[in-house]
C-alpha cells in the first residue's frame, strides 16, 4: 500500500460515515475486506503518517485544543489528524494554526468542549480489522512484530525530529507560535475571553 492508496482508504472510510458510525468504526470495514498482508501495510503507513506529526508545534495545538495533553492523548490527536483526510492532515502537517479554520474546532471552541479532532478508536482498527479475519485481535500483534522486524522498520516518536521545545503554558509563547488556536482558546493576548467577533472571523477564514 503506497501514500496514495492509504489516503483512498482513509477516504473511503470517511465516504461511509454516518450519524450511527463513527469514522473508526468505518475504518475497520473498510479494512476488514482487506487481506492481511493490506491492513499490516496500511499500519506501516499510519504509523509514517502519525510519526510526521510527533512535532512540539503540533502538539501544541492540540494541548489549546484539548485543554491540554498527555501523550497519550497527543497520539489520540494524531490519530484525529489522519481521520480528517489528507487535506486537512496536510494542512495541519505545514502550519499546526491552521487547524483554527477547522469547522469541528471553531465549534469546540465556541461551546468549550474539548475534545475536538482526538479519536483514540481510530489507532486500533487495523488490529480490530484483523481480528475479524483472523477471531484474534492479539494475531495482529504478532504479524506486526514479525512484519516490522522483516521491514527493518525504526520508531518515528523520537525527540530529535519534534522541532522546538517551548512552554504550552506560556499564554504569550502559544499567542506568538500559534496566533489563531491561541486567540480561540484562550482569548486575546491580554487574556480577555474569546469573544464572538473572534470566532466569527475564524469561521470567515475557513470559507
Amino acid at each position: 500500500m503506497d501514500t496514495s492508496e492509504f489516503w483512498a482508504t482513509i477516504e473511503a472510510a470517511r465516504s461511509a460515515v454516518t450519524a450511527d458510525r463513527p469514522f473508526a468504526e468505518a475504518l475497520t470495514d473498510e479494512l476488514a475486506g482487506r487481506t492481511k498482508d493490506d491492513i499490516l501495510r496500511y499500519q506501516e503507513r499510519f504509523d509514517e503518517a502519525s510519526g510526521a506529526v510527533y512535532r512540539w508545534d503540533v502538539w501544541a495545538a492540540a494541548y489549546l485544543i484539548g485543554g491540554g495533553c498527555s501523550d497519550d492523548s497527543f497520539m489520540d490527536f494524531r490519530a484525529g489528524l489522519v481521520a480528517l483526510g489528507r487535506d486537512w492532515y496536510e494542512k495541519a502537517a505545514a502550519a499546526p494554526d491552521r487547524l483554527a479554520e477547522h469547522p469541528a474546532v471553531i465549534a469546540a471552541a465556541g461551546s468549550h468542549r474539548d475534545e475536538a479532532l482526538f479519536d483514540e478508536e481510530t489507532n486500533y482498527a487495523a488490529a480490530r480489522a484483523f481480528r475479524r479475519i483472523t477471531g484474534d485481535e492479539e494475531d495482529f500483534y504478532e504479524a506486526w512484530t514479525e512484519y516490522e522486524a522483516s521491514h527493518d522498520r525504526l520508531g518515528h516518536d523520537s525527540d530529535d525530529d519534534m522541532g522546538e521545545d517551548f512552554d504550552f503554558d506560556d499564554a504569550a509563547e502559544m499567542h506568538t507560535r500559534l496566533p489563531r488556536l491561541a486567540a480561540l482558546y484562550l482569548g486575546d493576548i491580554t487574556g480577555h475571553e474569546p469573544t464572538n467577533a473572534t470566532l466569527q472571523s475564524a469561521c470567515q477564514a475557513r470559507s
